[in-house]
């Protein structure tokens, strides 16, 4: 302590020094000189105590985050990986007006304050923070509202998705030069309601909606920024232009995955379309065309005299490769027991409820051979038990006296093409689901129960989630909400995961047990390899490679999996 001190107290005399009186500091060059450090009596210590003040510590961008922010804040931005202010003006600035969405409760009260005063010392930090990092980021429930009237230069785009969109009035079709001139079939004064008017045909199946936004959407863009056409009024030469425009977007329509609600959202990833993704594109807009012109907006389809873009017919369209081999397979299973049983290194008990639910998602998958839609949609309504007589031989072949009992699992799902279809749910996979409903604080054997299979246990206190989950009136800050747990809102328990959330769940998951694996030996490095690259799809291919091999009929597992065809099967 006594070394501490007088480190201080050094400090304190050479401040005094360079912001005192040139009185002081005649007085304590003196004592310096006289003691070899400066004797203060109580007059001088005041003074020096006054002149220390003068000095006012300026940020720098090399500054730890925890000289400047209280420790929780710190806690959570080093978690993230952003040690230094200008690691966090950076990360603002490649994130956009949505940077706080990724950190744990760094809500937008608590952004637009950290904003603010990273923007009063842009000159001392030497960084600016970009004017697109929004101090006041739109709630999910408010920016619909805020509607966009897309134009702009080629090199400055005003870019907004579907939902955000409005067309110049001289682009809005309503004058278009192939618009249909007898009765139309549908009330749409212009380009967008009509289009609207299509995309509302697949309201009831949102994978399908999805995609097909997204191709009409960039089409719709490319028309108004680019090149300067109302939708009605695409000629042929205007779809050929735009075939070629997919194989290379101007750098100003590209950009990384964005929020759909963020300034920064682009219709185009860096990574570019591929052939097969182009002639997708080609086929889902010739299909909206064909439409517009049978409900008569149109007078006719420029794009049925246009081809689709020339691409390679593969040998093998599916990607069996992905799948785990057995020995693999039980591997992991046997990784993810041990994850889900015991509580490693720093893991608190959330996380390792998290463990379980991952692992009851990707035994739902690979067990069962389901898609992450259906996994994510099933319901404990639609798992029946069903108990069987097993026939004396083969009780007597297992060891046992007389007949037997065992019980099989069935699962009821609706998947592609809105078809129901059974798939058989092994006895691991409703263990882990016993668990996974466990942490839910939920009863898996109430009958009749419509909650999904596999649920989120926390569900963050952020503006979108509280809007999925039903908390949407709630207005404060994200900073001051506490972060809620399934159980605690019965109706919360009804919310299922997002086929994307679940996928990404798996996905971090595997990618974590995986090094965890290569460290501990148990993992060679092209299974590590693999099992870094392993979706929620792959363990729907280990499904089916496991059934085939293991010698169940080659139409069993058709129908198991919900193929269409048996040539996908047969591969």
């Amino acid at each position: 302590m006594e070394r501490f001190l007088r480190t201080m107290l050094d400090d304190l005399v050479q401040l005094a020094l360079r912001h005192g009186s040139a009185v002081l500091a005649t007085h304590l060059k003196a004592s310096i000189k006289q003691h070899g450090s400066a004797k203060l009596t109580a007059v001088t210590l005041r003074m020096v105590e006054q002149a220390s003040t003068l000095a006012a510590a300026v940020p720098g961008s090399d500054h730890r985050l925890g000289l400047w922010f209280r420790p929780l804040v710190t806690k959570r931005l080093v978690g993230e990986g952003i040690h230094t202010l200008g690691q966090l003006v950076a990360y603002c600035n490649s994130h956009g007006g949505s940077w706080w969405r990724s950190i744990p409760r760094i809500g937008p009260h608590r952004a637009r304050v950290m904003v603010s005063w990273l923007r009063r010392h842009e000159r001392t930090l030497g960084m600016k923070v970009d004017a697109d990092v929004d101090t006041r980021p739109l709630a999910p429930a408010s920016y619909l509202e805020n509607v966009v009237v897309i134009g702009g230069s080629i090199e400055a785009p005003l870019l907004a998705p579907f939902e955000r969109l409005a067309i110049p009035t001289a682009l809005s079709g309503e004058h278009g030069t192939n618009r249909a001139r007898e009765f139309e079939f549908i009330r749409a004064q212009h380009d967008l309601a009509a289009v609207h008017a299509y995309l509302n045909r697949y309201r009831d199946r949102p994978p399908t909606l999805r995609v097909y936004t997204k191709e009409i959407e960039r089409l719709v863009l490319w028309l108004v920024v680019v090149r300067g056409v109302a939708l009605s009024s695409m000629t042929v030469e205007d779809c050929e232009a735009y075939k070629d425009f997919l194989k290379g977007p101007v750098a100003s329509f590209v950009g990384p995955k964005r929020s759909r609600a963020s300034g920064r959202w682009r219709p185009f990833t860096p990574d570019g379309l591929s052939a097969d993704s182009q002639a997708y594109a080609v086929r889902a807009i010739r299909a909206a065309f064909a439409w517009l012109t049978t409900v008569r907006y149109l007078a006719g389809n420029p794009w049925s005299a246009v081809t689709d873009p020339a691409t390679v017919t593969k040998e093998v369209s599916v990607q069996v490769d992905r799948a785990l081999s057995a020995d693999l397979w039980a591997l992991v299973r046997q990784a993810l027991d041990q994850r889900c049983g015991n509580q490693l290194l720093n893991e608190t008990p959330e996380q390792v409820r998290q463990w379980r639910t991952a692992r009851a998602a990707i035994l739902l998958m690979g067990d069962s051979g389901l898609r992450r839609e259906e996994a994510a949609n099933a319901r404990r309504q639609d798992l029946r038990s069903m108990r069987h007589v097993a026939a004396a031989g083969a009780a007597k072949k297992a060891g046992e006296g007389g007949a037997a009992q065992f019980e099989i699992w069935a699962l009821s799902v609706v998947g592609k093409r809105r078809r129901q279809r059974t798939v058989p749910v092994s006895a691991a996979t409703v263990r882990a689901l016993r668990a996974h409903w466990i942490d839910r604080g939920e009863n898996f054997d109430a009958a009749c129960d419509d909650a999904p299979l596999i649920a989120p246990l926390v569900i963050p206190a952020t503006l979108s989630a509280r809007a999925k989950h039903g908390n949407e009136n709630d207005n404060r800050d994200d900073d001051s909400a506490e972060v809620q747990t399934a159980g605690d809102d019965p109706a919360q328990a009804k919310r299922a995961y997002a086929p994307d959330a679940l996928a990404r769940l798996v996905r971090r998951g595997m990618k974590q047990r995986a090094g965890e694996l290569l460290r501990e030996g148990a993992l060679s490095h092209d299974a590590h390899a693999q099992l870094l690259g392993t979706s929620a799809h792959a363990f729907r291919h280990t499904f089916g490679t496991r059934a085939v091999a293991r010698e169940m009929p080659i139409d069993v597992v058709q129908r198991v999996l919900g193929h269409a065809s048996l040539q996908t099967t047969s591969i």
